[in-house]
């Protein structure tokens, strides 16, 4: 169950026009489930995404990467469960290939003009052929108000769908956004094992949604993490269809920082979604710290707090052994941290005072925060004024359970 996070209302997930989803049943891992969605865009569509860092990224990912950078005018994304195509070798690239060229068939379009991404078990064959099968009843049941199914296509272990919606006003503009997202384990910022996707339906010059979509990513999909695991199929995309009456050609525009900032918080939605629905998360922790030197820093010892397997199972256990959240500022690797000057918070407690015990910090107040479903760990460094936050969730005996029959 995810922590503080209900289940998504398929009415509250408005169309975006210039947008078609449309889901099918392939069988890829399992029978009766849906694992592929078609998303079709229309001509005046741009399209811009980041991915994974990791060196052994799947062949989507190597495709989806080549035919943005290629500038090639995207007209449909592709998405399975069940089977991430990663550490596939050429095989790998001619099956995703494939599945490219049939789509494009179907559409009337280049292989080059479509976008595959995969999710699901590394080291395993594409069952290419039942994706195949299965695109054209994706394809005839293509609508815009298909969110809620699309983000059930997209699942793996996640406990839920993830989705949401937001109709902002930009320069007297409506502009209409939705996205979803998934991912529950193997998640690690740059990026994380996730999807996600997030359409909307302004006009957009495609070197602004280059930056737009790195911004919104950097603020939210990448400043979470739940394992410490960077996967092989992480992906997020921004698709502004066009269909609106806002256009932005310039980053000095007025309403593109009004947008970047809608997104962002979009985005930051679904991050946060993922995060709350961890792999037997029963804790959604947010983790800021404050008067860094730099931004750098501060994400450094974020992450080391939120990586930290000794915080994150003290925390399942509602156990304010806080110790260990100093010893992970002390190895996060900010050489010339000067400790003596830290303090440490629990919400509203203050553990740490310059570097050491608070006087009056009492063991059953840092209990009772501990027992909530939602903590804030607060750092403050007093070494400048740079913040960071990252948002994290606790580590359980079901995130074993979980991972060790993932295949079974």
């Amino acid at each position: 169950m995810a922590v503080n996070s209900p289940l998504p209302v398929a009415a509250d997930l408005k169309p975006v026009a210039g947008i078609e989803l449309g889901y099918a049943e392939a069988g890829i891992k399992k029978p009766g489930r849906k694992d592929v969605l078609v998303m079709k865009l229309a001509d005046t569509a741009t399209v811009a995404g980041v991915f994974t860092k990791n060196r052994f990224c799947a062949a989507p990912v190597q495709i989806s990467k080549a035919n943005l950078a290629a500038g090639a005018k995207i007209r449909a994304l592709v998405v399975n469960t069940g089977n991430a195509n990663a550490g596939t070798g050429d095989e790998g690239l001619a099956r995703a290939r494939q599945t490219c060229e049939a789509l494009a068939q179907e559409l009337g379009c280049a292989p080059e003009q479509i976008l595959p991404f995969s999710t699901g078990v590394i080291l395993e064959p594409l069952p290419v052929q039942k994706i195949v099968a299965a695109l054209p009843a994706a394809i005839q049941n293509l609508k815009a108000d298909n969110w809620f199914n699309a983000a059930e296509a997209i699942m793996t272990t996640d406990t839920q769908p993830k989705a949401a919606s937001r109709t902002v006003s930009i320069g007297g503009h409506s502009v209409t956004m939705t996205g979803i997202s998934k991912g529950a384990g193997m998640i690690k910022p740059n990026m994380a094992t996730m999807l996600g996707y997030l359409a909307f339906d302004a006009k957009v010059a495609q070197p602004v949604l280059d930056e737009l979509v790195r911004h919104a990513a950097d603020h939210s999909f990448n400043s979470i993490t739940i394992d410490g695991d960077t996967s092989t199929n992480d992906s997020f995309i921004l698709m502004a269809t066009g269909a609106g009456t806002l256009e932005i050609t310039s980053l000095e525009q007025p309403e593109y920082a009004a947008l970047r900032d809608a997104v962002t918080e979009l985005s930051r939605t679904l991050a946060q979604m993922i995060i709350r629905d961890g792999e037997g998360a029963t804790k959604f922790m947010t983790i800021t710290v404050e008067e860094g030197k730099d931004v750098e820093e501060c994400r450094k010892i974020a992450y080391s707090i939120a990586h930290s397997p000794l915080v994150k199972t003290a925390f399942f256990a509602s156990d304010p052994n806080l110790g260990r959240i100093l010893a992970a500022i002390g190895y996060a690797g900010v050489d010339d941290l000067d400790v003596t000057k830290l303090n440490l918070y629990l919400d509203d407690v203050w553990v740490a005072k310059n570097g050491g015990r608070n006087p009056d910090y009492k063991e059953e107040d840092g209990q009772r925060v501990m027992k909530q479903s939602e903590i804030t760990i607060r750092v403050k460094l007093a070494r400048g004024a740079a913040t960071a936050t990252v948002w994290t969730c606790d580590l359980s005996h079901d995130y074993v359970s979980i991972n060790a029959d993932y295949r079974s």
